[in-house]
């Protein structure tokens, strides 16, 4: 990176290119996320036109649409023209329309063509990420008929290790390795030796769905498909882990109680990071209002044996923390299809029992902490303790069952992650603790 700044700075433009051709195109870009805006238009006007077509693809939106917006006509044209038709969508879908207008307007028709048939899709379905440079072949074709086509069209298509096999009607009917295809005899047609068990996705799949089939079956690309079984293109795992990554974020994001962003931190700015996370904190603050209600509905209770006053933190906090932990296990196994609604009795009979475990576990520790350290009463002690045990299993009840409440009916379980449980079990804690403290006190 230091050599590179150098080379700038001293103007060392043939030095600077002949290390840039030592790169690998990811390290490129990275470098040139790293430089100012005028040395990032500096690296890529000295970059071949194919390098940096494919320097391009793998740069951040923002540096994209810097570099767009600085070229000619003749340039833009020639990296639209060379990227991936699912890059270029990506692409597009970011920038302001009068700027894709006028992109558009300057690519091939073959590269508009594309462009325009991803666009149409839903955002976040297979049909949208899936790229149409792919190669097909016929199933009355020979082997060597076969290797001459992938010579003709292999450059342009994203990958080559396997064919897909299709009838005089586009429909997707078998696939075949490059392996296979080269070890063959010249003349064995494809219909021979292609595998007609083909597992494909549909245009309109979620892309979470779409990660999920690749994890399955360990495919490094997966054709997709119309609803009449016509192959439109194929998804690749370059783009899976990039989804897999988006998803996990997003899910992140609301099981902290924050709107889902598609910037990164460090380029969201401060208003915007106030507007996703104030409305989830609004809601919150509300909700807790009622915690202090109960607290003021029980304030005699609390006058009459005001040591009470002092285990409500760590009643609340363990009953959260419960809580939270129970919701984000099923949310995850939610998540990676392991569980499912059906399976609800078998997760709450698994949770009560493990409630049971922990709640005896921090109970008998705090009761011991109460005698020996606090110095409490007896019954004071035994009050907390058996508030302890109710509140981990009430906790560990609403962690596991609100989220797969929450996805039968169509919503995120991230939303009913630990922030939301916990404002409910704050407020059952509280009223069970006041409840067994005046009945077992007699207060």
């Amino acid at each position: 990176m230091e050599e590179i700044k150098e080379l700038l700075e001293t103007k060392q433009y043939t030095g600077l290119r002949q290390k840039l051709s030592e790169l690998n195109i990811v390290d490129i870009a990275q470098v040139m996320e790293e430089l100012p805006e005028e040395d990032i238009l500096k690296v890529f006007r000295i970059l071949s036109k194919d390098t940096a077509a494919e320097v391009f693809s793998y740069l951040g939106v923002d540096h994209q649409q810097l570099i767009i917006t600085s070229l000619s006509e003749r340039d833009a044209a020639n990296i639209i023209n060379n990227m991936m038709a699912d890059d270029a969508t990506d692409l597009f879908e970011e920038m302001p329309a009068t700027v894709v207008k006028r992109l558009l307007a300057t690519a091939s028709p073959e590269a508009r063509r594309d462009i325009n048939h991803l666009l149409k899709y839903p955002e976040d379905s297979a049909g949208s990420i899936m790229t149409v440079e792919y190669i097909d072949l016929k199933e009355n074709l020979t082997v060597s008929q076969a290797i001459e086509r992938i010579r003709k069209v292999g450059l342009d298509s994203e990958v080559i290790n396997v064919c897909y096999v299709l009838d005089t009607f586009r429909k997707l009917i078998g696939t075949v390795s490059l392996r296979r295809i080269l070890l063959s005899e010249a003349d064995a047609l494809i219909s021979d030796i292609m595998h007609e068990n083909v597992i494909s996705v549909n245009t309109l799949m979620d892309q979470e769905s779409v990660a999920r089939q690749f994890q399955k079956y360990d495919f490094t690309a997966m054709p997709v498909v119309d609803n009449e079984n016509r192959m439109v293109g194929i998804i690749t795992v370059d783009d899976i882990v990039d989804i897999m990554q988006e998803e996990a974020t997003e899910d992140i994001e609301k099981m902290a109680a924050i709107m889902p962003s598609d910037k990164p931190y460090m380029k969201t700015g401060v208003v915007e990071t106030w507007k996703k996370r104030i409305i989830w904190l609004l809601l919150l603050m509300v909700s807790a209002t009622f915690t202090g209600s109960i607290i003021n509905r029980f304030e005699d209770a609390l006058s009459a044996c005001f040591v009470l006053s002092s285990f409500i933190p760590m009643i609340m906090d363990t009953g959260g923390n419960a809580g939270g932990q129970a919701s984000v296990t099923i949310i995850r196994g939610l998540s990676l299809e392991e569980i499912r609604f059906k399976d609800i009795f078998k997760v709450l009979w698994k949770e009560i029992r493990v409630a049971f475990l922990c709640g005896a576990t921090l109970a008998a520790c705090n009761f011991v902490k109460l005698l020996l350290i606090d110095r409490v009463e007896l019954m004071v002690a035994v009050v907390v303790c058996i508030t302890l045990i109710i509140v981990v299993l009430i906790a560990k009840i609403i962690g596991c069952s609100l989220p797969m409440l929450a996805k039968k009916i169509g919503f995120d379980p991230a939303v009913m992650a630990s922030p939301f449980i916990t404002t409910i079990v704050d407020a059952l804690s509280l009223i069970l603790y006041f409840r067994l403290a005046t009945w077992m006190l007699g207060i």
